[in-house]
């Protein structure tokens, strides 16, 4: 097994998962894989479109196989999953297996504030508030369950989420 190493970021839709990802890689020097934007080049489709066509349970296919060949890179990598990436019993075996798992922690109302009414996230309906605190009593258990180190997010800027992940982890001295 190679010996780069690989982080993952789960959370909440509306946590920062893909911009602090990328502000990672970008100070890490490393390699940055947004599985959701992985999926929808790999696809052909956006992520509302394989909902609406294939339903949830293809997309999550999608994700699990996706997160299963990202954390595979020789190189140090920086993931991150999608919202929903901890619902399958399979998505939750290839993160307790490989590399650190950062649960980018957020106050349901907090996200909602962040998202507003974004029709690429096709789980919120028409009361992001209400859907997302209803995900996060369901997904929190497991977003535990399979993080090593929880940043919560509240009232922080990307660059501090950074900056906190960066620290925790002793990617830099």
């Amino acid at each position: 097994m190679s010996s780069a190493r690989r982080v993952v970021l789960v959370g909440m839709m509306g946590a920062g998962k893909s911009t602090v990802g990328a502000l990672l890689a970008e100070e890490l020097n490393w390699a940055f894989i947004d599985l959701d934007r992985e999926i929808e080049a790999s696809s052909g489709s956006t992520i509302a479109e394989i909902f609406a066509t294939q339903g949830e349970a293809a997309f999550r296919q999608w994700e699990t196989t996706l997160l299963s060949s990202a954390l595979q890179s020789e190189h140090d990598v920086i993931v991150a999953a999608g919202g929903g990436v901890v619902t399958t019993p399979e998505a939750r075996a290839i993160l307790e297996a490989h590399g650190d798992v950062v649960l980018l922690a957020i106050d349901p109302a907090v996200a909602a504030d962040r998202i507003g009414r974004d029709s690429n996230r096709p789980l919120l309906g028409d009361d992001p508030a209400h859907a997302l605190r209803a995900l996060a009593e369901e997904r929190g258990p497991l977003y535990d369950a399979v993080a090593n180190l929880t940043i919560c997010v509240d009232g922080q800027e990307p660059a501090e989420t950074t900056a906190a992940v960066v620290t925790a982890l002793g990617l830099r001295s």
